[in-house]
């Protein structure tokens, strides 16, 4: 086996400083100091995450939250509008990466990784469509974070806020369609029944 030679890390080193420097002139990156700060972000990122292979639950997240950072600092001006989604996105990776550490134990880290995702999906919706559905795509992706709990996890109490929100979220993004206004009418139609119906059974 060949021994480690340290111009192998110094030759990568001038590769991804040419690389970024070349972005830098083409106009794809920002300033220099914006390329320093997000090179730095990166690289302790990966340093943290190298812990998780000893075992180090923990360092997922300060690895995870720096690498979102320093891609954040070195994202491409034409790209500002996804910021937000790749920082919280970050933060999610590393909730979802203690979770996959320990299963069994640590499935709760599901959940709060599927919230930060949600967000992070909601900045670019906000972006795209109206309050009203942007509120669906919120309660669409709680419902399936609770579906991840309910399947993985093996937690049977998630499957109804799973229901509850699905159901809640769906009519949201339906508003997208011609439909929706059908939907809704065919949702307060049923939910009257169903209060006729138990009222009339009671007595």
């Amino acid at each position: 086996m060949k021994r480690f030679d340290p111009r192998i890390v110094f030759g990568l080193l001038l590769l991804v400083g040419g690389g970024l420097a070349l972005a830098q002139a083409m106009g794809y990156l920002k300033n220099a100091s914006d390329i320093f700060w997000g090179g730095l972000f990166l690289a302790v990122g990966l340093v943290f995450l190298t812990l998780l292979f000893g075992g180090h639950w923990w360092s997922a997240f300060p690895g995870f939250t720096l690498v979102g950072l320093g891609a954040l600092i070195l994202l491409p001006n034409s790209l500002d509008e996804f910021g937000g989604a790749i920082f919280l996105g970050g933060i999610a990776l590393a909730f979802f990466g203690v979770y996959l550490t320990n299963t069994s134990e640590r499935w709760w880290a599901l959940i709060p990784g599927g919230v930060l995702s949600t967000l992070a999906g909601v900045t670019i919706a906000a972006e795209k469509f109206g309050d009203f559905q942007t509120a669906g795509f919120f309660f669409f992706g709680l419902a399936l974070t609770f579906l991840l709990v309910a399947v993985l996890a093996r937690m049977s109490w998630a499957y109804w806020p799973a229901a509850v929100l699905g159901v809640t979220g769906f009519l949201g993004i339906a508003a997208l369609l011609d439909f929706a206004n059908y939907i809704w009418a065919f949702f307060l139609i049923a939910a009257g029944g169903f209060v006729l119906f138990r009222y009339f059974t009671r007595k």
